[in-house]
């Protein structure tokens, strides 16, 4: 996978990717997917699901997500770029080392990246994090064993790591 920090990166494509899970918007342009979110009340619906004229890093997600969801892929190699702070991009970068099928904790997310005590920091970032599923925030679940929050609603991280533990 392809990381980079954005000086100033333009989203130029849109695509929705129907999933069991819900719509997906995966947005990008020439170079790198800049996006990835959920469906929900309140986000953007503005592209369309036709595949047609859509090329790049924008359509290989969408090809990925299609393996991802048909259980024929366990991780992404796609090139992204990510705004946010310094910290926010080591999380969301560190969030891609969580093997496919576990979990950690926001604790033990916070050791991964350095900051042992920062698991509230941690899980700000993680729930800031601007690829779902490609970067994977929904493996990360809180220290009592509890699935803990999601952006995309608890039910649709339940089904993501019921999908991966399949």
């Amino acid at each position: 996978m392809t990381l980079r920090a954005p000086e100033r990166t333009t989203t130029t494509t849109a695509l929705c990717v129907r999933t069991p899970v819900g719509v997906l918007l995966v947005a990008g342009n020439d170079e790198f997917v800049t996006e990835l979110v959920l469906d929900t009340p309140g986000r953007r619906r503005d592209a369309s699901t036709e595949r047609r004229g859509v090329r790049g890093p924008v359509l290989d997600a969408a090809r990925q997500l299609d393996e991802y969801f048909a259980r024929h892929r366990r991780a992404f190699d796609l090139p992204l770029a990510l705004g946010g702070t310094d910290f926010q991009r080591l999380v969301w970068t560190t969030l891609a080392e969580i093997p496919y099928g576990e979990t950690i904790s926001y604790a033990e997310l916070a050791r991964w990246v350095g900051r042992p005590h920062a698991y509230r920091a941690v899980g700000q970032a993680n729930g800031a994090n601007p690829i779902a599923i490609i970067l994977p925030c929904h493996r990360v679940i809180a220290a009592d064993g509890s699935i803990g929050g999601y952006g995309g609603g608890l039910a649709t991280k339940r089904r993501l790591l019921e999908l991966e533990s399949a």
